[in-house]
């Protein structure tokens, strides 16, 4: 049976703030016994002090993780520079947590490496009942990760997750495996305790704007042309910026919408799904996070402060009536790099997590361990989807 310990701080010092953390997980059980530690760093940390530290100090554990633009534990979000959270999780069965990975996943192969991930996962344990994932961020094609797992653990095993973040330069971003630090990395975590189920929320707070627009060109999640035009310099003239920005920039404020399924609008609270755009091409083309075909239609989108607030009210009232008889024992979180101090000041995004922590728990602590990244792996409708800008919560629930 899985137990989860987390904590978070906002320590300068790489080997102090690793050891801190893990000295306030493991408060009431030995780190030696810890079976693996799931880690998210800013970018400014210095990751292999890090990974060293836990290794020392947690000898028999695995170590997996990515950065982030910012991480959210039980103390609530910081997005500093060097900030650092960790989830300590123990088993008194070893099969009930096995770790699989690759190196440079990318759009063209993320559907064949996700497989291979999912293959040995299998192979090491088949009795596993739901799949956490961290991922690049910058330019896989994230629907094909999902088809990858399904292909080997079919369509009714969860996939939660998400991809990691810089601190919004959309430049590069990181992913561990035990002592190993990759740029285009993929780590697949695969959960194996029956007595564990997952409840999961997500939500977005923005509408589109302006008019609709036609991709003309495209290969898989490549666009090269919208409106027979080239791809990124149209999106900046509509943005009136001019063609050469980079996409960090306008991640806050580019963010591309797409339509949804209408089963999908009452969970979803909208009619659209959202993808940021991380990396662009000499050529104007650029990548979008899911595989995008010629004749999809396209809006620009903004935020609506009064849609997330409401939105977040929303999906918590769900969420509460989903945890009814069940007892929470550790709460994973994506959100998006954008939901942050780019799109909210300290205020607003203090009460936005209140609003999350509170509504699944308001008397204790709840183990919690979440990131700022580029995109969230969160079911909507029962199906495994791939999102970009939302809150995603998955909470690990016992029945009572």
């Amino acid at each position: 049976m899985l137990k989860f310990f987390s904590a978070s701080n906002g320590i300068v010092n790489s080997k102090k703030a690793i050891t801190n953390c893990i000295d306030h997980a493991c408060i009431d059980i030995s780190p030696k016994q810890c079976d693996m530690i799931l880690i998210h760093a800013t970018i400014g940390h210095d990751f292999q002090s890090i990974l060293d530290q836990a290794r020392l100090l947690c000898p028999n554990a695995k170590i997996v993780g990515c950065t982030c633009a910012g991480v959210i534990g039980k103390e609530g979000a910081n997005e500093n520079m060097r900030a650092l959270a960790i989830m300590c999780i123990f088993t008194d069965k070893k099969d009930e947590i096995s770790i699989s990975y690759c190196e440079n996943m990318v759009g063209n192969n993320s559907y064949e490496m996700a497989k291979a991930m999912s293959l040995e996962l299998a192979e090491k344990n088949p009795k596993i009942n739901m799949i956490q994932i961290l991922a690049s961020g910058i330019d896989i094609a994230a629907d094909k990760v999902i088809e990858g797992i399904e292909d080997v653990f079919g369509e009714d095993t969860p996939i939660f997750g998400g991809t990691s973040s810089d601190n919004m330069k959309a430049i590069h971003s990181f992913q561990f495996h035990d002592n190993k630090i990759m740029k285009k990395g993929a780590i697949l975590i695969g959960y194996a305790d029956p007595t564990l189920e997952i409840v999961m929320g997500v939500h977005h707070g923005s509408i589109t704007v302006g008019n609709s627009f036609k991709v003309t060109k495209s290969s898989q999640n490549r666009v090269y042309e919208i409106e027979k035009r080239p791809a990124w310099p149209y999106l900046m003239d509509q943005l009136e910026l001019p063609h050469d920005t980079h996409p960090g920039p306008c991640i806050p404020i580019a963010g591309i919408a797409e339509s949804i399924e209408s089963a999908y609008f009452e969970e979803y609270d909208n009619q659209h799904i959202l993808r940021v755009i991380l990396k662009v091409e000499e050529d104007n083309s650029f990548y979008m996070p899911v595989q995008c075909k010629e004749g999809t239609e396209l809006w620009l989108t903004q935020r609506d402060e009064e849609l997330i607030f409401t939105g977040t009210k929303r999906m918590m009232n769900k969420i509460q009536h989903k945890l009814a008889g069940k007892e929470v024992v550790g709460v994973f979180h994506t959100d998006c790099a954008a939901r942050g101090r780019a799109m909210l000041n300290k205020i607003n995004k203090e009460e936005i997590m209140g609003l999350m922590q509170q509504g699944i728990s308001d008397t204790e602590k709840i183990p919690w361990l979440g990131m700022y990244g580029y995109g969230e792996f969160t079911l909507l409708g029962g199906k495994n989807k791939f999102h970009n800008y939302t809150s995603s919560l998955y909470i690990l629930t016992r029945n009572k």
